[in-house]
């Protein structure tokens, strides 16, 4: 019988064992601790001779020295090609978020603009997400401010309408748009099919890049307009030629030699790191974002670069080209495979000079300035954590701060709210709302709501991180409201044996006047800060959040409930029932009254379900 006491249960000594028992393919493997989860999801083109490496008890960077000494397993993937190995992993990446790897932290979506097709009309509108509507897209463009931006500008050039085909429809008169001189309101009319074709052609050439042609004929058609003293006319393609040109001056950068492209650079600093992304599309710049993926301090650039194109593309479609700052370590092995997602071939390029260099150039200086301004942010936050923890006598600067409220109009549609704050500011992506579903609740009563909230707050936390290692435990917990509020909290916490956690109440002073707040702490008197301290401020402003966000959760779910109805229950009633029942009858109370052959002549309504309608009304005692 094996002693398992003598066997090394993490490091070098661990996956030296694993060698034996994997060959030479290419493939994905996973460095895992003592507790199962994942510290490190990597490629190899030789899975033995990859592994091998890391059995070498020295010759490791500090990070990768410190992801061997935890590792207490590992599992593999193989791949029938390396090319299948690196989508794999960071496939694995986006989906485990290991601790050791470089990891973007945004997985927005990017708008589009759609030129619709299957009607006369044609509609130009912003559209996020799959494309399942049938017509013309282009894109993608940085953010909804880009779309609307240039939506704005094409509608002054091209009059085209944005508005549903329900309403075009419904239409007897034009509508603001025309007023504006933003639509050509075809709805009622005032422009022929052709000629609104024309206009759409002129729309979809633009946004292929050919503004050259649209412009020359718009001039040309504007001199010819004012030689036959159509004053009128020619003073509207003056303003759409003006408008055109409005669209390019806002774009900024618009390359001669480059289509379709993102150029994407890096910088980094202090152990953090910038990707700017810009869209170059149909020879226009649409756009740029700036990213901040986490990085270790001693990770090189050409790691850093290659896991954020392999993650960003990971659910994004490809341009023809990516234009680099810096090299990446296998751009062959990425280009296959990004030309693989596309189905035509995809190329990385790390230009030198020309005007692909002064592109990259530019898209540096934004990265660099992108973070200095966040790394600033973050020094500002830092210095507010500290005064934080000086002011309450914390342990330390907090890394994650909880604040609670909860938000209800006499009791009803009542929503609790979290919102976390940490050195990097709002953590948006963590805030959660709770429903309070307390029944034996009575209306109103706040410390009832706090309790049921913090309740399962914790029973979660508990369940999912009883190790506290994932970095979801709060170090500071803000409560909007009193020694009534911090109290029902605490009793909550000693419920679940969870009393290390500090906790402060936040309380409007005798004038309920802010900068007179009173900050209540367990087995403490209240206490006041200086009304001009940052550090009242930085607490006056998470509470606002909290506030904020709770009112604007109790607001969305009284909304939804104004438009529910008994009808919602019923088996078989769908939206569009719903609505022919209402239609017919004129309200829920009305539908519960009718009788079996007055629901069976309802349009939509079968035999079958008229008799479920029937009986949910009237067996139900």
């Amino acid at each position: 019988m094996t002693d398992e006491s003598a066997r090394p249960q993490q490091g070098h000594e661990v996956i030296q064992n694993y060698l034996k028992t994997i060959d030479t393919s290419p493939g994905v493997y996973r460095m895992l601790d003592a507790e199962s989860r994942v510290l490190y999801v990597g490629k190899a083109r030789n899975l033995r001779a990859r592994v091998g490496s890391y059995a070498r008890p020295t010759g490791h960077s500090p990070r990768i020295a410190r992801m061997i000494a935890n590792t207490a397993s590992m599992m593999f993937l193989t791949t029938r090609t390396e090319t299948e190995a690196l989508l794999l992993e960071q496939n694995l990446i986006k989906q485990l978020k290991p601790k050791f790897n470089v990891l973007l932290r945004d997985d927005k979506s990017f708008p589009n603009i759609l030129v619709t097709t299957g009607h006369d009309f044609p509609q130009i509108k912003k559209h996020r997400g799959a494309k399942k509507e049938k017509g013309a897209y282009y894109g993608p463009f940085a953010s909804a401010g880009a779309v609307n931006r240039t939506l704005n500008q094409l509608q002054r050039v091209f009059l085209l309408r944005d508005c549903s085909d329900s309403m075009f429809d419904s239409r007897t008169r034009p509508c603001l748009q025309h007023q504006i001189k933003r639509c050509s309101a075809p709805c009622v009319g005032k422009i022929s099919s052709e000629d609104y074709r024309q206009s759409v052609r002129d729309a979809e050439r633009f946004l292929s890049g050919k503004t050259t042609d649209i412009q020359a004929r718009l001039a040309s058609e504007m001199a010819e307009a004012s030689e036959a003293m159509e004053f009128e006319r020619a003073a509207a393609l003056r303003d759409r030629i003006k408008a055109l040109t409005q669209v390019q001056t806002a774009q900024g950068i618009n390359p001669k030699g480059v289509s379709e492209a993102d150029i994407i650079a890096l910088h980094m600093d202090g152990g953090q790191a910038c990707v700017q992304v810009f869209f170059i599309r149909a020879n226009q710049n649409w756009g740029n974002r700036d990213y901040y993926p986490r990085v270790g301090a001693d990770v090189d650039a050409a790691e850093v670069l290659e896991a954020f194109i392999g993650q960003f593309y990971d659910s994004r479609e490809p341009p023809r080209q990516l234009i680099l700052s810096n090299e990446i370590e296998n751009t062959d092995l990425m280009a296959d495979a990004l030309s693989g997602k596309l189905g035509r071939k995809v190329e990385l390029l790390v230009p030198r000079r020309g005007e692909k260099a002064e592109l990259v150039e530019g898209a540096l200086r934004n990265a660099r300035e992108s973070l200095a301004r966040k790394m600033a942010e973050s020094a500002t936050q830092g210095k507010l954590l500290e005064g934080l923890a000086e002011a309450f006598e914390l342990p330390g600067p907090p890394q994650r701060i909880e604040v609670y409220d909860n938000s209800h109009i006499q009791g009803a549609h009542a929503v609790g709210a979290m919102i976390v704050a940490g050195p990097e500011g709002m953590m948006k992506n963590q805030y959660r709302k709770f429903n309070i579903r307390g029944e034996e609740l009575t209306p109103g009563d706040d410390f009832g709501m706090m309790k049921e909230v913090l309740r399962r707050r914790f029973k979660r936390l508990i369940k999912e991180d009883p190790e506290r290692q994932d970095g979801q435990w709060p170090e500071l917990l803000l409560i909007d409201g009193g020694a009534g509020q911090v109290s029902a909290v605490a009793s909550i916490m000693r419920e679940y044996g969870v009393e290390d956690i500090p906790m402060v109440g936040v309380a409007k002073g005798v004038d309920r006047d802010a900068g007179k707040e009173e900050f209540h702490r367990v087995g403490k008197r209240p206490m006041a800060l200086r009304h001009n301290d940052p550090v009242l401020y930085f607490v006056q402003r998470l509470r606002d959040e909290a506030h904020r966000f709770a009112i604007g959760t109790h607001r969305a779910k009284r909304a939804k409930s104004v438009g529910a109805t008994p009808l919602d229950d019923v088996p078989g009633v769908g939206a569009a029932r719903k609505r022919a029942l209402l239609a017919h009858f004129g309200s829920a109370k009305a539908v519960g009254r009718a009788n079996l052959s007055d629901l069976k002549a309802v349009d939509g309504v079968s035999g079958a379900l008229a008799e479920t309608i029937y009986a949910f009304f009237h067996d139900r005692g």
